[in-house]
């Protein structure tokens, strides 16, 4: 017998690299390119910084008051958490209780089996079409609730808002969750079916279209009783989640509406004008309503050209599993960003071409 039988033993989630190099290009995370709103680093630089000595408020108000204000929602259908992560996992823990599988699709964001084997939650994924759509009638089997992102990850693949309020309609006695990191970049939100869909929860973040991924903020919306729940396990496990400058920044982000929409059209600017590139290039993708490309080549190996990039410091996503193997995600950076992305990518393509060369170095 030894200590290590009582280890609960899982599979970790294995975020994106984190290279420790100056000077590269970061497009692997899907980390906004662009600073915060001008009044966060104003109102960072007038905090009274004694304040830390204290606990922060553990309702989190002003920043769950500025949300729901910004949302018309009450501030009662507002939960905040540490990243959209945290948001998601104490969802997990609060609603995903029943003993039947929960369902997400077979493509998705790689968080959702770790916290349902590190909860001993059950769960089964429904297959995404062969154009990475999913399939609403395998969201009919019984279930203990439903979880998928929308627009997906890692496919940035966008489902109509009619898709979403069928899985609800078939699914009226158990919690769905629509996961919405990427809705900003070109999505619809599924927050209007709120007023019809009590058993809806609808999470977001801060991460990426509100540019701060380093202060943790994320949020979900739903409806009174489901969010009172989620606050009877929060303070059961730790009230004090959301740090008092994430709360008191995290509001003035909020605040600042044109900052918002002026970063988030950029990106999307950026984005269509690199699928054009891209298409040129030989590759071909779904249409990406997300901050990211998901691209794969008509002759080149997904792997080689990731392998060729991060060579070059030039780092983007790619995963080794059935269905996507040959496919990288990339993340929108600045337009500068971008243009070095695809003048690499035109050198190496076109010298593969000629001599199926699996180098092509930056300076050549």
């Amino acid at each position: 017998m030894s200590w290590e039988d009582n280890v609960r033993k899982v599979t970790p989630y294995v975020a994106g690299e984190q290279p420790k190099k100056e000077n590269v290009i970061k497009l692997n995370t899907n980390e906004c390119p662009y600073p915060p709103a001008p009044g966060v680093a104003k109102l960072a630089a007038r905090m009274e910084w004694d304040r830390l000595r204290l606990y922060p408020d553990p309702d989190a108000s002003v920043l769950v008051n500025a949300l729901a204000k910004y949302y018309h929602v009450s501030p009662k259908q507002v939960f905040a958490g540490v990243g959209s992560d945290d948001v998601l996992s104490m969802a997990f823990l609060t609603f995903f209780h029943g003993g039947k599988p929960i369902l997400f699709p077979d493509i998705t964001y790689s968080f959702y089996d770790v916290w349902a084997e590190l909860y001993g939650i059950p769960y089964k994924t429904c297959a995404l079409d062969q154009e990475f759509h999913i399939r609403p009638g395998d969201y009919r089997q019984p279930n203990g609730g439903v979880i998928f992102p929308n627009p997906n990850a890692p496919t940035g693949v966008f489902e109509s808002l009619d898709v979403a309020e069928q899985i609800l309609m078939d699914n009226r006695d158990v919690v769905v969750i629509v996961d919405e990191a990427y809705v900003d970049f070109g999505g619809e939100s599924a927050l209007p079916l709120l007023k019809k869909y009590d058993n809806l929860l609808v999470v977001q973040t801060f991460s990426k279209s509100r540019s701060m991924a380093g202060l943790r903020i994320g949020f979900c919306i739903g409806s009174e009783k489901m969010i009172g729940y989620l606050n009877d396990v929060k303070f059961s496990v730790n009230s004090y989640t959301l740090n008092l400058p994430s709360q008191i920044l995290g509001a003035e982000a909020v605040r600042d509406d044109a900052y918002f929409k002026s970063v988030t059209g950029r990106i999307v600017a950026t984005r269509e004008r690199v699928k054009g590139e891209l298409k040129k290039l030989g590759f071909s993708f779904p249409d990406s309503r997300a901050n990211f490309i998901f691209a794969a080549h008509e002759a080149i190996p997904a792997g080689q050209i990731f392998q060729a990039l991060r060579e070059n410091d030039i780092y983007v996503r790619h995963w080794d599993r059935p269905r996507i193997s040959n496919s990288l995600r990339i993340t929108i950076g600045t337009d500068e960003q971008m243009d070095r992305l695809l003048d690499f990518l035109g050198r190496y393509v076109a010298g593969y071409g000629k001599c199926g060369a699996s180098r092509i170095h930056a300076g050549t």
